[in-house]
């Protein structure tokens, strides 16, 4: 019995064992399977955490738009440059408002005096080595203004300021010190070598004129306008030669189209005040008619519809035809442009005398009629001033050019030491224009700086001279010889400064003539080009602009021509 029992508990134990292992086995495998899914979800996760799913391969064939490669080249390309060019302007402009210091007066250095501000004396300015003088500016403006854009400020299609440069930031970047004195020269005293100038501002200090010495003057002060003695000129014109001419003829020509809107005007003086006559055809009086046509037809037929129909325009010329410098293709494509803008153009006519409501012409046929006009503007010549008369008349056996100033072919005043003339004061083969005196201004800067180099050698040759020393023996002899060979080198290093004559060159001629179309005779070769058009004036336009001496004066330019692209010009009267 025992044996039996306790083989019937042995197979009891051993199947409740055989359910344990089965069991526990079974619990382990579940576990081990939770733990592989666990540790693959996790890490599926934490793979999805840490990389982007990867997009789906592209399909067999396809490729990425050229044309959105284009855009997104073009697009970082100009970002690239409007980042750059606002970089290098802001920098360039920075440059310009805030000059260095400069060298001061140097004592031992010769005194340049500068009379005026015009063409010749800026040009000569920003090409002058200031470290080789003591430069002196004597000018009754503190500025020099850009003439040939003058008529756009006279209809309002430029600001005032923006065709000005003040002359102290031209000085104020030069190496050395250049002294700018507001004041009008009374007196040039070419014997004593002095030059006195008073102040005639409105606000005058305890000291009102007074007079300097010079070593070497560059007599720059320009012209004034030609009135050929006619009766009524000065009294009734307006001329168009300074800054404040173009101002006054704004001013008065829209004073004359607010009086012709006065109520009660007959249709005769209606007529009368907005008709425009413009004596002088020359590139002022010609470009100045353009403007007024594109101010009638840009702006007062939006402003004016009652009276923009009636303006008349009328250029008067006592030559043969406009614009003579020009070929002759040009003038005459000018006078149909003309014709069709209804410009009046009178030529062979010439003024008698003006009135304060007409001007007085004689006609090709001879006869005198008298014109009623509201506006006279006079465009019409330039003389000298009475400062160059009266230095003229100082040396009365080398001056005897009545039209100017007599120079050599160095630009030296004949009869007169250490004096330079340049520009329309002169009397000269050269044509009185702006590009003249600029080219002037340029070649007398390098003279005086080959001048100034000359002025050293001497100054080194005197010395050498003047250690000439009479000993006995040979280191004494040796001394000798080494110094007549330095003397020997420096005299033929003083031969050999001789400037070269001063020869112009031309570089064209432009004019605007109004419906955005300018002419252009430009040297080519051997000969010219002649071009006119919509293209020559965005010529005309980017040819000015490059010629404006700053930085300031050009984006200043450009924003106008933008303002009056868009918003119109200005009509109101100040």
């Amino acid at each position: 019995m025992y044996s039996l029992r306790s083989r019937v508990l042995l197979s009891r134990t051993l199947a409740q064992s055989r359910l344990v292992t089965r069991s526990t086995s079974t619990r382990t495998q579940l576990l081990l399977r939770r733990s592989q899914a666990t540790e693959a979800s996790s890490s599926s996760s934490s793979s999805a955490v840490q990389s982007p799913a990867t997009p789906p391969p592209p399909p067999p064939g396809y490729s990425e738009s050229k044309w959105r490669n284009f855009l997104q080249f073009l697009g970082r390309a100009t970002l690239i440059t409007i980042f750059g060019g606002s970089g290098v302007f802001y920098f360039l402009s920075q440059k310009n408002k805030n000059p260095g210091a400069q060298l001061p007066f140097d004592p031992e250095k010769k005194t340049l005096v500068v009379l005026g501000s015009g063409w010749g004396a800026t040009s000569l300015l920003t090409t002058l080595d200031t470290t080789d003088y003591n430069v002196v500016v004597i000018s009754p403006k503190n500025f020099f203004l850009f003439t040939p854009l003058l008529p756009s400020v006279a209809v309002g299609t430029l600001n005032p300021r923006s065709i000005i440069q003040p002359t102290r930031y031209i000085t104020r970047h030069k190496a050395r010190a250049v002294s700018v004195i507001e004041a009008e020269a009374s007196d040039v005293d070419p014997i004593n070598k002095t030059v006195s100038f008073i102040d005639n501002s409105e606000i005058k200090g305890a000291t009102s004129s007074t007079t300097i010495k010079y070593d070497y003057l560059v007599y720059a002060v320009g012209a004034e306008v030609q009135t050929f003695n006619i009766p009524g000129v000065k009294e009734h014109a307006v001329f168009m030669k300074e800054l404040a001419d173009a101002e006054r003829m704004q001013r008065e020509f829209m004073d004359c189209l607010e009086t012709a809107a006065f109520p009660g005007q007959s249709p005769e003086e209606i007529d009368r005040l907005l008709h425009m006559v413009v004596v002088g055809g020359g590139p002022t009086g010609v470009e100045l008619s353009g403007e007024l046509h594109d101010f009638l037809e840009d702006d007062l037929k939006s402003w004016y519809p009652e009276l923009a129909g009636r303006i008349k325009i009328s250029l008067v010329e006592a030559m043969p035809s406009v614009l003579p410098m020009f070929s002759k293709q040009l003038i005459q494509y000018t006078e149909s442009t003309f014709k069709e803008s209804k410009i009046d153009i009178l030529t062979k006519t010439m003024v008698k005398e003006v009135k304060e409501k007409a001007v007085v012409l004689q006609m090709p046929d001879k006869s005198i009629v008298e014109v009623p006009c509201g506006m006279v503007v006079w465009a019409a010549g330039n003389k000298n001033r009475q400062i160059t008369q009266d230095l003229i008349s100082k040396l009365p056996a080398e001056q005897t050019n009545r039209r100017g100033i007599d120079v050599d072919d160095h630009l030296r005043m004949k009869g007169a030491e250490g004096i330079f003339a340049i520009g329309d004061c002169t009397a000269t083969s050269y044509a009185p224009t702006a590009q003249v005196a600029s080219q002037q201004g340029a070649y007398l800067a390098r003279v005086l700086q080959q001048l100034a180099k000359k002025d050293a050698l001497a100054a080194n040759l005197q010395t050498l001279e003047a250690e000439k020393v009479e000993e006995v023996g040979e280191e004494a002899q040796q001394r000798k010889n080494k110094l007549e060979r330095e003397i020997k080198l420096a005299q033929s290093q003083i031969a050999k400064v001789n400037p070269r004559p001063f020869q112009y060159s031309h570089q064209g001629s432009l004019a605007y003539i109004g419906s955005d179309r300018a002419i252009a005779d430009l040297p080519f070769m051997n000969g010219n080009v002649a071009t006119a058009g919509v293209a020559t004036y965005l010529f005309w336009r980017s040819a000015y602009l490059s010629t404006l001496f700053s930085l300031r004066n050009r984006t200043l330019v450009a924003t106008d021509w933008l303002k009056v692209k868009l918003f119109g010009r200005d009509v109101s009267r100040e």
